[in-house]
């Protein structure tokens, strides 16, 4: 499978589940001085995270390009690197942690064929006063 062909389906299987597809935001942010280049796929979205009603709905769909400096020094092992792209699913308010865990499942298993015992897994362990994710870990021990 290409790249190509991984973004579409990708885009394609969010799209059927009622998301509409957005552009990715430049890799050099407008409008944010606090930072040189997007890191995340969330980074381009921050506004309509906070609230601000994004001009496409409530369901959205992306891939975003994304470089990360932190690490540089780490770069070429087999777990850092400094230009990659995010796959993007959001919900603006609409839908929370049972579609969106459900639908992740989904497409891992059913349009990219992976045997769900295959999948790992992981979920917040908490921190501090801030408690574990008990709701997404218990979604996803449903699925298998």
């Amino acid at each position: 499978m290409t790249a190509d062909t991984l973004r579409q389906l990708y885009l394609d299987f969010f799209k059927s589940k009622g998301h509409a597809v957005i552009s990715g935001a430049s890799l050099m942010p407008e409008n944010d001085p606090t930072v040189l280049f997007t890191t995340a796929g969330m980074h381009p979205l921050v506004p309509y995270l906070m609230g601000e009603p994004h001009p496409a709905g409530r369901r959205l769909t992306d891939v975003q390009k994304c470089v990360r400096t932190g690490d540089i020094d780490a770069v070429g092992d087999a777990a850092h690197l400094t230009f990659f792209e995010m796959l993007g699913n959001w919900s603006l308010g609409d839908y929370f942690k049972r579609e969106a865990i459900t639908w992740s499942h989904e497409f891992l298993t059913q349009k990219l064929g992976f045997a769900p015992e295959r999948l790992n897994v992981t979920v917040f362990a908490g921190e501090g006063d801030i408690p574990a994710d008990e709701e997404a870990a218990a979604i996803w021990r449903e699925l298998g």
